[in-house]
């Protein structure tokens, strides 16, 4: 009976190592997905911060597009800006320049008038010395205002100063020379308000 009970005692020892050895092997994959899922967050960190560098580089990108958009926004306005301003101002200094070229066209009758009367007249009389003063006034008055007489008689015809009515023959001036003024033309600040009718040359 003793020898019995002790190969059941040995039987019962073999068994309670293998179990006690059982834990242990099955613990061991239990601690490599441990493992695992430690690493796991580590990996799932690393994907994060390279997307959040995604979207701040995105951010940038953006950020720098719009500026340019701004940048050349605020150019074309200044632009615009400066020609409105040169516009407006070229505007103002053309009324100021011609805002009395309607009296002044009105006066140069006047004064053709007066040129009239004193070639019929005579350079002796008082009378005519007193027309004469008055024309000097009034021809003063257009060099205030920015006129003046065009150069014809003697010049070469200028369609753009000149206008002629007839042509003649002439052995005083040669061919295309302006050789009689029948109407005065004018000049208001560099601009013809009234061309000269003139005689031409053959």
């Amino acid at each position: 009976m003793s020898e019995e009970a002790n190969k059941k005692d040995d039987v019962l020892q073999e068994e309670t190592a293998d179990e006690a050895q059982a834990p242990e092997n099955e613990q061991a994959p239990e601690n490599d997905q441990a493992r695992e899922q430690a690493q796991e967050p580590e990996g799932a960190d690393k994907g994060g911060e390279a997307a959040g560098d995604a979207n701040t580089s995105d951010a940038a990108d953006a950020a720098e597009a719009e500026e340019e958009a701004l940048n050349a926004r605020y150019l074309r306005l200044m632009a615009d800006f400066q020609n409105f301003k040169r516009r407006t101002e070229k505007e103002k200094n053309d009324i100021y320049a011609f805002a009395n070229e309607k009296i002044i066209s009105e006066l140069l009758n006047v004064i053709d008038n007066f040129e009239r009367a004193l070639a019929a007249g005579n350079a002796d009389d008082s009378f005519y010395k007193g027309m004469e003063m008055i024309l000097k006034q009034l021809q003063g008055v257009l060099d205030k205002a920015g006129a003046s007489e065009i150069k014809a008689l003697g010049e070469d015809f200028d369609p753009n100063f000149h206008s002629a009515v007839m042509t003649e023959d002439s052995t005083e001036y040669e061919s295309g020379k302006v050789t009689e003024v029948l109407q005065k033309g004018y000049i208001l600040n560099n601009k013809v308000i009234r061309p000269a009718m003139v005689k031409v040359a053959n």
